[in-house]
């Protein structure tokens, strides 16, 4: 063999050589578009006998310098806030879900909702992520959460009395336009802070004393007549108002509210129990949410707001909807 063939066999054995060990980047195409895809993506083809793809994206990976979307959730503790950062982030497909649960009421800004269908051509939205969120719970007050936590609860005479006591600053006298209402609602009388304070005082009174009589009277009130077991008790029926006015913050700072609840009690083996009952607790919270989400309205024209939860959880997939909690007296 001459010296060019050599040559010519040893330049032959290196290309097979690189070409063995060596790649080519290609380009693959999406024969039809799908959501959600790319249209085409690179990869890389091995020079062998039988050429393999070889993924790029973790190459690339390997180099980022910022993640390839939003995800997260910020929680906020004021509605200015909630607001400031959903106008901070929003995006065309933004919305926000109120959860009216009136035990632990919320409001979420999904700031990568599914994009809105086109009503003329019927043709659904592209889905979003749903992993950009924003998130503010409705800070609840202390005497609200106290109010809600007692509220149905069944207490010993002393015990409710000590309750009463303690808590009657957060009582007011119902107005004319109330006690009318109220008082034709419930066919009972509406009592004032006063007259609650000198029910509290007469069972304290009489906290050791048996029931000897217990009863309805035409005007809806209870009349209780206890029997004299000690030089403080007068013995005299003492009188139950059947509804009061409580008024109190629902949030932390936020605007009183007031609200009707009913006074109850239960007679039985000499002794009395007592609880009281909240009227309609759901619609004053869901009265001061939907006030707060006009203010939202007015700070974030355009943005769609429902009063519900989102479909999907953080990670994109379906989440049970929230079953209503606490106690609620519908009567």
């Amino acid at each position: 063999m001459s010296t060019n063939e050599t040559l010519d066999a040893v330049d032959r054995i290196a290309e097979l050589a690189r070409q063995g060990t060596g790649v080519s980047i290609a380009t693959v195409t999406l024969p039809v578009p799908a959501p959600g895809l790319p249209e085409s993506i690179a990869i890389a083809l091995t020079h062998e006998e039988h050429p393999k793809p070889l993924d790029l994206k973790p190459l690339f990976e390997h180099y980022r310098t910022r993640p390839p979307r939003a995800r997260g959730t910020a929680t906020v503790s004021t509605v200015e806030s909630f607001c400031a950062l959903v106008e901070r982030n929003k995006t065309a497909e933004t919305v926000i879900f109120a959860c009216t649960n009136w035990t632990a009421p919320t409001l979420t800004a999904v700031l990568d909702y599914h994009a809105e269908s086109d009503q003329q051509t019927m043709t659904a939205g592209l889905p979003g992520n749903g992993q950009h969120r924003v998130h503010y719970a409705f800070p609840l007050s202390e005497s609200w959460s106290a109010w809600v936590e007692m509220n149905g609860e069944v207490m010993e005479q002393a015990e409710f009395a000590a309750w009463l006591e303690d808590h009657i600053a957060e009582l007011s006298s119902p107005t004319e336009e109330e006690a009318r209402h109220y008082e034709s609602l419930f066919a009972t009388t509406v009592a004032t802070p006063a007259q609650v304070m000198e029910l509290s005082r007469g069972l304290q009174v009489n906290v050791a004393a048996t029931v000897k009589n217990a009863q309805t009277l035409q005007t809806g009130e209870g009349s209780i007549q206890f029997e004299e077991t000690h030089h403080d008790a007068t013995g005299k029926p003492l009188k139950v108002p059947g509804l009061f006015i409580l008024q109190t913050e629902i949030f932390f700072m936020g605007t009183p509210v007031r609200m009707p609840v009913r006074l109850r009690y239960r007679p039985g083996g000499g002794r009395i129990k007592w609880f009281f009952q909240i009227w309609r607790p759901d619609l004053h919270v869901t009265e001061r949410i939907r006030a707060d989400l006009d203010v939202i309205r007015d700070q974030l024209p355009g943005i769609a707001v429902y009063e519900g939860t989102p479909e999907m959880t953080h990670s994109g997939t379906p989440v049970p909807q929230p079953e209503p909690s606490g106690k609620s007296n519908q009567n």
